[in-house]
């Protein structure tokens, strides 16, 4: 494959020749699995390792190579190891708050042009949740598609649409169904030769079936979805970036149960784009559409312009917005006051020995 085969362009050939070094030459991020690395060059894959000056001075888990990030790998003429020396700035990143810390932020897939946001049209469909994933979608900069799948289990099909096309006005919506290829030509349309496009979605949706019929091939383990409850079983454990036959790049993430924001600020009114218009006809310009008087958006619920459902997930969402927010703040006081503690002990301690 070429270069531009795996996306490649002048913005991130620019990016390269501003390292000034010609022993590096550009790959990009196939499989990252617990700091090994395995990159996609023009002379084939490679695995490699970040340079222990790229992890020393990662100030977090988002600022080393996530799976998509087009990277500059050194290869050793001797023992044909590859190292990665520098990730090259990203055009789009979709990220979510990292598991189990709630300061910390995590790349999910790095570069991609279109995120196809899966739900499985079984007993775990949930509009909001489709919701969630649209923002963290607008946060990253690459273009949402939502993916109704398995559209043979759902009689109503038409108000499962209708209910998401409310949630997202503007983004495209398309049923599909594995088993009788519904929908499949449509998603086809997406894959072109250097364009990314990344599956998201809970497990159990359906992300590696509906991979393996793009690709015409069983490239991606399946299992069945538990019965009782309609959840996955992850299936995928580890992100992958593959190459379609037909051109273009489709990245599989393992599914998510729950999908935490991390920077949600202008992301959250682009998703709620009818709530951030009629915001500037509210009486009072900080109007946050709780209890404030002459609220533009509460008055477009009480007419029923405006379903009530939006507005509360919107809420929702912009209290775990703040409450992140004010999580870093706290952890960034804490850092200070560490760093102050280190200073002043360094002082007292240059005092007593002179």
């Amino acid at each position: 494959m070429t270069l531009g085969d795996l996306g490649w362009d002048d913005r991130f050939a620019a990016a390269f020749d501003a390292l000034g070094d010609r022993g590096l030459i550009p790959a990009r991020v196939g499989i990252e699995h617990n700091h090994f690395y395995r990159v996609l060059t023009s002379r084939g894959e490679r695995m490699a390792q970040a340079a222990g000056r790229l992890r020393h001075h990662a100030a977090g888990q988002d600022e080393l190579p996530a799976v998509g990030d087009w990277v500059a790998v050194r290869v050793d003429r001797h023992d044909g190891t590859a190292t990665i020396q520098s990730i090259l700035p990203r055009r789009s990143s979709f990220s979510r708050k990292a598991a189990g810390d709630p300061t910390a932020r995590q790349v999910v897939a790095a570069n991609v042009d279109i995120v196809l946001v899966v739900a499985g049209l079984d007993g775990d469909f949930s509009p909001r949740r489709i919701e969630r994933y649209l923002v963290a979608a607008a946060d990253s900069g690459a273009r949402p598609v939502v993916v109704l799948n398995k559209a043979d289990l759902e009689e109503h099909l038409a108000v499962r649409v209708a209910e998401v096309r409310t949630a997202a006005p503007d983004v495209p919506v398309h049923p599909t169904c594995c088993t009788t290829g519904q929908g499949f030509d449509d998603l086809a349309r997406y894959l072109a030769p250097g364009r990314t496009v990344a599956l998201l979605g809970s497990s159990g949706v359906g992300k590696s079936t509906i991979i393996n019929r793009l690709l015409g091939e069983a490239r991606q383990k399946t299992q069945a979805v538990r019965s009782a409850d309609s959840r996955g079983r992850h299936t995928t454990i580890h992100r992958e970036l593959i190459a379609a036959p037909g051109g273009g790049i489709i990245i599989d993430t393992p599914g998510m149960r729950e999908l935490q924001l991390w920077d949600s600020d202008r992301a959250l009114e682009d998703a709620f784009a009818e709530i951030e218009a009629l915001a500037p006809d509210c009486r009072f310009r900080d109007c946050r559409h709780r209890q404030e008087p002459g609220c533009a958006v509460r008055a477009a619920v009480e007419a029923g312009t405006l379903p009530a459902i939006r507005l509360t997930h919107y809420l929702r969402l912009d209290d775990e917005r703040a409450h992140l927010d004010r999580r870093r703040d706290e952890l960034a006081r804490l850092e200070e006051k560490k760093r102050t503690r280190v200073v002043h002990r360094a002082l007292r301690k240059m005092h007593t020995s002179s």
